[in-house]
């Protein structure tokens, strides 16, 4: 989960067209709407003509023809046994520190932290976020924030590191988008080698 050294902050322009070659197949990198002036929509512009009518007909959406990722419903299952041990004996999800689990929009959280600590913890939410939905956040924590980002396993990935304001260790977020899901998460003084990577096989099995 460590930033990557050689990753440069991107502008929104670099963000937009990263995305747009994560486009399903057959899907153009021109988009109805606009990100961040470029291709926020989830929609393609490409055409069809219509057999016999010289009319051009749009192509359906991607959002709209396309199966999206399914959300995960279990914690632990989406982490490989080497992550898992990485976490030890860290409680999963206790009622001290809020909603957790299965939500009722579908979405998944997980916590994992002792309710004893000050700051190790680590916590990851599941979510539907469609493509200009994802695209105009990750295009504003570029710009604002000073993530990085790039285009590993099919998706795209922003992330950052900081100190902790009262204690010294090291505090992150990552974000990993495809499919219409995103899966972001936060942590202080435990960050697990190959966390993010073990969500991402688990859910698009890459």
């Amino acid at each position: 989960m460590k930033t990557r050294s050689a990753a440069v902050a991107l502008s929104a322009l670099v963000l937009a067209a990263a995305l747009s070659a994560c486009a399903p197949q057959g899907a153009s990198s021109g988009t109805a709407g606009s990100a961040a002036s470029g291709s926020s929509s989830t929609g393609s512009s490409d055409s069809s003509a219509t057999p016999g009518s010289g009319a051009v007909t749009p192509t359906p959406t991607p959002s709209a023809t396309t199966v999206s990722a399914k959300i995960p419903t279990d914690c632990t299952a989406i982490l490989s046994a080497d992550v898992l041990s990485q976490l030890g004996d860290t409680p999963l999800n206790s009622p001290v520190f809020g909603p957790s689990g299965v939500q009722t929009d579908g979405s998944l959280i997980c916590i994992w932290a002792h309710p004893q600590a000050d700051t190790t913890n680590i916590t990851t939410t599941i979510s539907r976020k469609y493509r200009g939905e994802a695209l105009d956040m990750l295009n504003g924590l570029v710009k604002t924030d000073g993530f990085n980002c790039y285009t590993p396993d099919g998706g795209t990935r922003c992330e950052k590191e900081w100190p902790d304001q009262r204690y010294p260790v090291t505090d992150g977020r990552t974000l990993f988008w495809r499919d219409d899901v995103l899966i972001d998460t936060r942590y202080s003084n435990l960050a697990p080698t190959g966390y993010t990577s073990s969500i991402v096989a688990s859910i698009f099995g890459s």
